[in-house]
């Protein structure tokens, strides 16, 4: 998409995991919901959540903060889930608060800075510069990559 001044703009989904402020391409997400009822998987990693049947739909559940290194969520805390598609494969990446569309203009896009810590420097494309805050737009393929391997027994 490009604006009246012919600049490349992107949108993304924003979401809240942690204290940080996450952006997902638009086009990776296809749904937002309130997930119901987890089913751990035994001997899974940890940042598995558990499989949860989405109208059908076998969709395994990845724990975003987990995933990020990040401490669990406050006990009794919803989190949301963002549906999206892997390798052909159906995950719902567990947040904590889904946020609003954001149409940026790609010429914002920026590296992740040097300080950013290294687990989430290798799941980011860059960081956009938001008003009062950094938007990290989130890498639903390197994300999910480790998630989606195979583990041997």
């Amino acid at each position: 998409m490009t604006d009246a001044q012919g600049g490349e703009r992107r949108s993304f989904v924003t979401v809240e995991i942690g204290e940080q402020l996450f952006g997902i391409a638009i086009g990776r997400v296809r749904e937002v919901f309130a997930p119901e009822r987890l089913t751990r998987v035994p001997l899974s990693a940890r940042e598995i959540a558990g499989v949860l049947n989405l109208r059908g739909r076998i969709v395994t559940a990845i724990d975003m903060r987990s995933r990020l290194g990040m401490a669990p969520a406050p006990a009794g805390s919803k989190n949301m889930a963002i549906g999206v598609d892997h390798r052909g494969e159906a995950f719902a990446l567990l947040v904590d608060r889904p946020g609003d569309v954001v149409d940026l203009d790609v010429a914002g896009l920026e590296p992740a800075p040097a300080t950013l810590d290294r687990r989430w420097a290798s799941l980011v494309e860059g960081v956009f510069r938001l008003d009062d805050r950094l938007l990290l737009i989130l890498d639903v393929d390197r994300a999910l990559a480790a998630s989606a391997e195979p583990v041997a027994a």
